[in-house]
């Protein structure tokens, strides 16, 4: 939708705001299956037609609030190495693992809805990739991965491993899978 201008009222920024944060609240307290656009609205202070002129459906709310979370909460490190840029983020990211349920019923919904799924891998999926190829990118120009490596491969790897824990739950995302998956990025691309 970028570019579209939408007929209507704008966007109160306020309004806008109190119903992110809403949907947050209500996906902390109840969780994504539960999570329903009446029940944002309510914590919102605004009616429900005002989420639905906005966004098509509960999955479009709770992206954008992951979203705007995923700013602040997961940074772009810059440590000065591979192995230190790697921990970094993975830390950052392995701490949201609170967000499994959510990030699950957005997979979920993803699945059931093609035009979700084409937003939900722009705007989520494909950003998280782009901030970990800015990071091998960076290694690659300071020399510490070798010419010719696939990039794009590692970052499989790095998301591969995450999604297939977070949809499992088989084993933990914590700081020693970060160290673990660190010390096989770096064998894998000298």
């Amino acid at each position: 939708m970028t570019g579209e201008r939408r007929l209507g009222r704008p966007r109160s920024q306020a309004t806008r705001a109190a119903i992110l944060a809403a949907a947050l609240a209500e996906l902390d307290e109840r969780g994504y299956a539960a999570l329903t656009i009446d029940g944002i609205a309510r914590r919102a202070g605004c009616g429900k037609q005002t989420i639905y002129r906005w966004w098509s459906s509960k999955a479009d709310v709770v992206l954008e609030s992951l979203l705007e979370r995923a700013e602040t909460a997961i940074q772009l490190p810059d440590e000065g190495s591979l192995p230190d840029d790697l921990m970094a983020f993975l830390k950052a990211t392995f701490a949201q693992r609170g967000q499994r349920p959510t990030l699950i019923g957005l997979m979920a919904q993803a699945l059931l809805d093609p035009a979700f799924a084409a937003e939900f891998k722009e705007k989520f999926l494909f950003k998280r990739r782009d901030a970990l190829r800015v990071l091998l990118d960076r290694a690659v120009a300071r020399g510490e991965i070798a010419a010719g490596t696939d990039v794009e491969l590692l970052i499989d790897i790095v998301y591969g491993v995450l999604w297939y824990r977070f949809i499992l739950e088989h084993a933990p995302l914590d700081d020693e899978l970060g160290e673990r998956l660190t010390a096989l990025l770096i064998k894998a691309s000298r």
